[in-house]
């Protein structure tokens, strides 16, 4: 990692000291914390009030036991977490994770980088997330009904429409939001459509909603191919997962005339040089919930490779939407030496440190993801916005509304690296506009 400014580094210290082991954490800290040495230098008020270290503290940290029985009548335990880590611009807002890698330094980084994300957008959301451990994989519907109504049923004390508003995030999808909101009715006995986002389109979910992430992370693709005078018609592109972001990056990417050839899942890839069949994907992975490599068993002419780096295949284009720090120095070699010109993730952090260095040497154009991937918490804060006025608006109003916002983000990160002497640096540009934002709001609002 980069050596920080001499102010930051001590602010760095001191989070490792409280935050053991928690590697993301650190990490995605260290990213932000990078960036703003010419910050604290042209705005020395930031330093005087204490703001980066306050960012750095969560301004709640919740951890609670989620009993629950499985189907076959045995008792489990899982364990449940909310950090709500800053409100100075709006309520806490981030997902909720179910994965058996959840643990409270994985929720720390998510909701740290939340808050920048958050801000990039323009909306009035503060940052948070939250989970748990337990794996929704193998479990049937009734399972993964009495474990959403147990956690709810510790959640539903900290949130609220103008406190804390969760969504959906890696394990939870619309099932899971279902029951989750139920539990929450049934305990409160208020219809509070607000308190959730991700909600079915039919009891107050927003159009584009499951869409959102994936487009959102095009359209800044797109933003970013326009300042070069190129669009993405007949680009060539590799887009990690499988799972709802790279599916509707996919689905994106083919009508803006891009050909997607390779896309994964945790087992590997599967190379199809005609272009990604989505129709198929979209049967096998949502429809069924099966394993990557029935797509080549089922299209002529793809190949699966298993256990082996996506990032290999040869691309204009990539879009790693997996998950933490898939993408790592080796792979971005890789990249480079293939011809890659641009990265945008659309995942959270899943590009490491080196992978990000060797990208900035080669001059690949690499958006991070608080700003590539906000498309879906944008469109959660839109959904907010129709529950509130009761409301319901058009397809394709909302993805006007998104593709402006998602331009507005590109816009602002450009700006702001000219404006600190770093042009073209997404990276930057995106943690100081991010930054800014929240540590004006929280020199208004006095020390809390």
């Amino acid at each position: 990692m980069s050596v920080l400014d001499e102010k930051l580094q001590d602010v760095y210290d001191e989070l490792l000291r409280r935050n053991p082991g928690e590697r993301e954490f650190h990490q995605a800290a260290h990213e932000v914390l990078d960036s703003l040495g010419p910050v604290i230098a042209k705005h020395p008020q930031y330093v005087d009030a204490a703001i980066i270290p306050r960012l750095c503290e969560p301004e709640r940290q919740i951890i609670f036991r989620v009993p629950w029985v499985d189907d076959r009548g045995d008792v489990q335990i899982n364990r449940g977490f909310r950090v709500e880590f800053n409100s100075a611009l709006g309520p806490y807002k981030g997902g909720l994770r179910f994965h058996p890698s959840v643990n409270l330094g994985i929720v720390k980084f998510l909701g740290f980088e939340q808050i920048f994300k958050n801000s990039l957008t323009g909306l009035p959301i503060g940052g948070g997330k939250g989970g748990s451990d337990f794996d929704p994989k193998g479990r049937s519907d009734h399972e993964i009904m009495r474990f959403c109504q147990s956690f709810m049923t510790e959640l539903y004390r900290h949130i609220g429409e103008y406190t804390d508003v969760p969504a959906g995030d890696i394990g939870v999808g619309g099932r899971e939001i279902g029951y989750l909101f139920g539990q929450y009715k049934r305990i409160t006995n208020r219809y509070e459509s607000g308190v959730l986002t991700g909600k079915g389109l039919t009891w107050g979910g927003s159009q584009v909603r499951t869409e959102a992430t994936g487009y959102g992370t095009v359209f800044f693709v797109d933003e970013i191919l326009k300042t070069r005078g190129e669009s993405l018609d007949g680009k060539t592109a590799v887009v990690s997962g499988s799972g709802n972001v790279a599916i509707y990056a996919i689905e994106k990417l083919q009508r803006l005339g891009a050909v997607v050839v390779a896309c994964s899942d945790s087992t590997g890839y599967v190379h199809d040089e005609k272009g990604i069949d989505l129709d198929l994907l979209k049967e096998i992975k949502e429809g069924r919930r099966a394993r990557i490599s029935a797509y080549a068993e089922e299209r002529a002419g793809a190949d699966y490779v298993e256990g082996r780096s996506i990032w290999n295949v040869p691309c204009d284009i990539a879009l790693p939407c997996a998950t933490q720090n898939e993408l790592n120095g080796t792979d971005a070699t890789a990249l480079v030496r293939n011809g890659c010109s641009v990265v945008a993730e659309g995942a959270n952090m899943p590009c490491t440190p080196e992978a990000v260095r060797r990208f900035s040497e080669a001059g690949i154009a690499f958006a991070p993801g608080k700003a590539a991937n906000a498309g879906g918490v944008a469109t959660s804060a839109l959904e907010m916005q129709q529950n509130a006025s009761r409301d319901s608006w058009s397809f394709d109003y909302t993805e006007r509304r998104l593709a402006d916002i998602m331009r507005k983000i590109h816009d602002r990160c450009l700006a702001t690296a000219d404006e600190y002497g770093q042009p073209g640096n997404y990276l930057a540009g995106a943690n100081i506009a991010g930054f800014t934002q929240v540590a004006d709001a929280m020199l208004a609002l006095g020390v809390i």
